[in-house]
């Protein structure tokens, strides 16, 4: 991508920004100011300007924090760090795409499982590298694993 070229999710997220400015909701902006500033930081880092799939994968990585964290607060009863971790989880959220359905991921198991002729837990890497371009950012990989990790079982 040129540098002339912004992806459509980060204008979209720059647009949503705008907005809560306008709007005067803080923990909204708040949360977008985060995915901006995360956003930039790894366009300085690679020196490159992200396309919508590293905008999915920084996203990703975010949520993972965000649930890890929110995850912890509870477990502590710290239901005002939760509160703000579940704030900020439901705008990253917005920007992700569609999530997979159950029926979705698991016809993609058996396709993934048939195509690479996959035979027992020795090749659940080759299964999961099919399935990990067709689901990114679209699903826990996590939860994917364990299922494939049934059927190869």
């Amino acid at each position: 991508m040129t540098d002339s070229q912004v992806s459509p999710k980060k204008e979209a997220i720059s647009a949503a920004t705008k907005d809560a400015m306008r709007a005067r909701d803080r923990e909204r902006l708040a949360a977008l100011r985060l995915i901006n500033a995360e956003l930039k930081q790894v366009e300085v880092d690679r020196r490159e300007t992200l396309d919508d799939a590293a905008v999915v994968e920084i996203l990703t990585k975010m949520l993972k924090q965000r649930r890890d964290s929110l995850e912890q607060y509870e477990a502590a009863g710290r239901e005002d760090l939760a509160a703000r971790e579940r704030g900020e989880i439901a705008v990253i959220d917005e920007f992700m795409p569609e999530q997979a359905s159950d029926e979705e991921i698991v016809a993609l198991i058996d396709e993934a499982i048939a195509a690479t002729g996959a035979e027992g837990m020795r090749d659940m890497g080759k299964v999961m590298g099919v399935l990990g371009a067709k689901l990114k950012g679209r699903t826990d990989m996590g939860a994917v694993s364990g299922l494939v990790k049934s059927k190869l079982a």
